[in-house]
């Protein structure tokens, strides 16, 4: 299939020719799940600390005599039913990530965009970059296609320095390169912006027909 190809001002200038296995496939809505899950997953900062009975900077020494009492025999005051004792199963650091098959991950990639072209919101756009790094000359750009400001994101061709500084202060725009896409990204995103040379290299990274003779 084919689709147009604009200038940075917003006017087309040409066509270009989308993968079908990649931009026109059906829609595998349980991997989008799982790839979402798992980049949230891998995210997360398991951080959150809390110190056991035998960790708070507490007495050694036992509440109250072993017998005669008629209470239950304690060993010590740092004990979780006493205040300033330890949290009973309180949370660790932990790693909250897990691993997502690698072919499971292509098909969720490959789904959402898809589902970007079906839903309108892919569009492609001619090689640019930022010769200055400015924002607004950046923001000018990307005003042509999203005037809302809306959540965009921009699928460059290779790692752009100069276009990722531009883009640092933008707090609408996401800035991806065509082999590392965000599954988040791609189904939130309101617009996508793909330039010329990241479709072609999209239809190679992810054309079934090189994956299936690996």
């Amino acid at each position: 299939m084919e689709t147009k190809v604009f200038s940075t001002d917003g006017k087309e200038v040409r066509s270009v020719e989308l993968n079908d296995s990649v931009f026109n496939r059906e829609v595998s809505e349980g991997t989008i799940y799982y790839a979402i899950n798992n980049e949230l997953a891998n995210r997360r900062v398991g951080t959150a600390s809390t110190k056991d009975r035998s960790e708070v900077n507490y007495s050694n020494t036992k509440p109250f005599k072993q017998k005669g009492t008629g209470n239950a025999r304690e060993g010590d005051k740092k004990s979780p039913i006493h205040v300033g004792g330890g949290t009973c199963f309180g949370p660790k650091p932990r790693n909250y990530g897990w691993v997502l098959p690698r072919k499971m991950k292509r098909l969720a990639m490959k789904s959402l965009l898809t589902l970007g072209v079906q839903e309108n919101r892919i569009v492609v756009v001619e090689d640019f970059t930022s010769a200055n790094g400015k924002t607004k000359d950046l923001i000018s750009t990307i005003k042509n296609f999203n005037p809302d400001s809306t959540r965009t994101v921009l699928i460059l061709k290779g790692d752009d320095a100069m276009l990722r500084r531009a883009a640092h202060n933008i707090p609408y725009l996401h800035v991806l390169s065509y082999n590392r896409l965000s599954a988040h990204e791609l189904l939130y995103g309101r617009k996508i912006l793909v330039l010329e040379t990241a479709v072609k290299n999209l239809n190679e990274f992810y054309d079934d027909t090189k994956e299936a003779a690996k």
